[in-house]
């Protein structure tokens, strides 16, 4: 399984990025995937591992989606219907924002029933990032 991350960049306070995310080699499986930042302050979050904070998060199986309450409102993750293709809409992005995103993804730990879909660890598969970076 590859993950591959783009759309990232630099934009001013207020504005906004799509990220994408294409994962190849799960033909017909279904996963969990997410969104997670590694920022220069650390960017803890909800169980914050190694400096990443989890984002988003979405399950394919149902369409099931959770966000980190700082970009809760701003941000929108969602998945090609026809594709395994991941999406970021990132909305009145702000300076604290900036940090190198990647996307992950699971097949098998039933991360959304066992609360962990946020918990950068639980994932097996990860991309190599893409730096968003917002100036104020």
């Amino acid at each position: 399984v590859q993950l591959v991350e783009s759309g990232g960049g630099s934009v001013q306070a207020g504005g906004s990025l799509r990220l994408s995310c294409e994962i190849s080699g799960a033909t017909g499986s279904s996963f969990v995937a997410g969104w997670f930042r590694h920022g220069q302050s650390g960017g803890y979050g909800r169980e914050g591992n190694f400096g990443r904070e989890g984002v988003a998060a979405l399950d394919s199986s149902n369409g099931r989606v959770s966000y980190a309450a700082s970009v809760k409102g701003r941000f929108t993750i969602s998945k090609d219907k026809h594709k395994d293709i991941l999406y970021l809409q990132m909305d009145n992005l702000k300076p604290e924002d900036t940090a190198m995103y990647y996307c992950a993804a699971d097949f098998v730990h039933l991360l959304f029933q066992t609360y962990r879909e946020l918990t950068p660890s639980e994932y097996d598969y990860r991309g190599q990032g893409t730096q968003v970076t917002v100036s104020s």
